[in-house]
């Protein structure tokens, strides 16, 4: 089974200051000069920033401990230690950092381009030459480095998408967006196909001028069963994906006997994991129109959920595709 790298435990710690120096000035014709000890580098800093190009967190488990670099010692006749480099660790957005003690969220990432120093790097030590005084012309004292930050924290990866495609396993959800967008998601014929989420972009500027350069992010979750919000099969690690969507399409298949009973199986987990998962504006979809039987479970579930907005639709046949997308494009162009 193919893993998808959401979550990743990791340590990181900021460079430590460099110390500062014990010298002095030492020529010809000058036997005793004063102090020339010079101060100790920074520390360098520990930085997340966010890259679009990345989509999981795999990178941090091949790497599980990040260190900036320890600023350089200071040196005699002035000279003070070179400052640490900074130390930027690539995240992808929608990443979230947690205390891993109590799952509380320290920082919350979803723009592209962020910076953010996470840890300051310590601050260099003083030299002698700060210690020169009236009463003391040769001090031999120098200030220590100051040491750098360490922590062990919980990096989590949230999938930010305009539309989140949610159903029951074999649903049709990864149809759905192989023929939308350039994604190419495993598709089969049996059950729990999809095991890792997968992003597509629908564009809607083809021939519709008032979606003109219009890109709509699509993201397929992995089927849902019932006990998903209490953790059943993969349920957890899946709904937190869907919390990021600004809508949802439920995709519900028409030949299965259960039909009926789909969407309300899917939002009683959406809703029992987050009420606001439930509250989310959406779009109920019946696939596979294609099938025998199904254009009349179309309209049974048309019947039993009236004041919802439901198509039909099939990938196979091209039927109600157009519409849809429409529909998802008014969706969020409203949000």
């Amino acid at each position: 089974m193919k893993q998808f790298a959401d979550e990743a435990l990791i340590e990181v710690s900021s460079g430590k200051g460099g110390n500062g120096c014990v010298a002095f000035h030492r020529e010809k014709y000058v036997p005793r000069g004063g102090p020339s000890g010079g101060d100790g580098g920074r520390g360098g800093n520990l930085v997340f920033t966010i890259r679009r190009n990345l989509r999981t967190l795999a990178h941090l488990h091949y790497q599980r401990s990040f260190k900036a670099e320890n600023g350089q010692d200071g040196g005699g006749r002035g000279k003070n230690g070179r400052n640490g480099e900074d130390l930027l660790v690539p995240l992808p957005p929608g990443t979230v950092i947690k205390d891993p003690d109590n799952d509380e969220v320290i920082l919350d990432f979803n723009i592209e381009g962020e910076n953010h120093v996470f840890l300051k790097g310590g601050n260099g030590g003083w030299g002698n030459i700060h210690f020169k005084s009236s009463v003391n012309q040769a001090p031999r004292k120098a200030l220590p480095g100051k040491p750098g930050i360490f922590r062990r924290i919980k990096v989590e990866l949230q999938l930010i998408a305009d539309i989140g495609l949610v159903g029951l396993p074999n649903a049709g959800k990864s149809s759905l967006l192989d023929k939308y967008t350039n994604a190419r998601p495993k598709i089969a014929p049996y059950p729990f196909t999809t095991k890792i989420p997968n992003l597509g972009v629908l564009n809607l500027g083809s021939g519709q001028d008032r979606y003109d350069d219009r890109d709509i992010i699509i993201a397929d979750i992995p089927g849902l069963i019932e006990g998903a919000s209490h953790g059943a099969g993969l349920g957890h690690r899946f709904l937190k994906h869907i919390s990021r969507t600004f809508a949802l399409v439920f995709l519900i298949d028409l030949s299965q006997a259960n039909f009926i009973d789909a969407f309300d199986i899917l939002n009683r987990e959406l809703e029992t994991f987050s009420p606001e998962l439930s509250a989310k504006k959406r779009i109920i979809c019946g696939t596979k129109l294609d099938l025998e039987g199904t254009p009349q479970a179309l309209e049974k579930l048309k019947q039993s959920y009236p004041s919802e907005k439901v198509f039909g639709i099939s990938v196979f046949s091209g039927a109600g595709l157009q519409e849809l997308a429409a529909e998802i494009g008014l969706m969020v162009e409203n949000i």
